[in-house]
């Protein structure tokens, strides 16, 4: 019996060592990923570790004496999640339809918040060669918080959204009125 499970384990190294080797790695241009989202009429992604959470704009209640743009206030799984239209932020309206808008979700240390966009495309990525720095085409209020945009195959521009920079506005923070 003993000589038997030896060659039956012989016969499989033998077999291994005749099969297909494994397949040569290939160079890859770097990538980069985020969350794609559209404002005002353009397209823009958020570093994937900036936003924790897409989801539907949910009901919400409002509140008394802050700014125009902040909707009001959620509860998220037991959380108040306050929610905040950022196109009416930057002194614009959404755009398209209610049921399209989604809410990017911050969530650090800091800060919870949700920010109201006019539509969410998920996962983005693209070659790090098509990253180009410069805010062309966007608009004056939103350039601050760009840091740069990707071209994609189809020579779409994805303007480089910085969510981090947007919590730590003054504008941003102190939404009273």
């Amino acid at each position: 019996m003993t000589n038997n499970a030896f060659i039956a384990l012989q016969t499989l190294a033998n077999a291994s060592a005749t099969g297909r080797s494994l397949p040569i790695a290939i160079d890859s241009a770097p990538r980069w990923s985020g969350v794609g989202f559209s404002l005002l009429g353009q397209r823009f992604v958020a570093p994937i570790g900036q936003v924790t959470e897409i989801m539907e704009v949910p009901v919400s209640t409002k509140l008394p004496g802050v700014q125009t743009w902040v909707i009001g206030l959620s509860n998220v799984r037991g959380k108040l999640l306050p929610l905040f239209n950022l196109g009416r932020y930057f002194g614009g309206q959404m755009l398209g339809h209610k049921k399209n808008q989604r809410v990017l979700v911050l969530e650090t240390d800091v800060l919870y918040s949700g920010l109201v966009v006019d539509a969410a495309y998920g996962m983005q990525h693209f070659d790090m060669h098509n990253f180009h720095v410069g805010t062309a085409d966007v608009p004056e209020q939103i350039s601050p918080f760009v840091e740069g945009q990707f071209t994609s195959g189809s020579d779409e521009v994805w303007n480089v959204f910085n969510v981090s920079a947007l919590a730590q506005d003054n504008k941003f923070i102190n939404a009273s009125i």
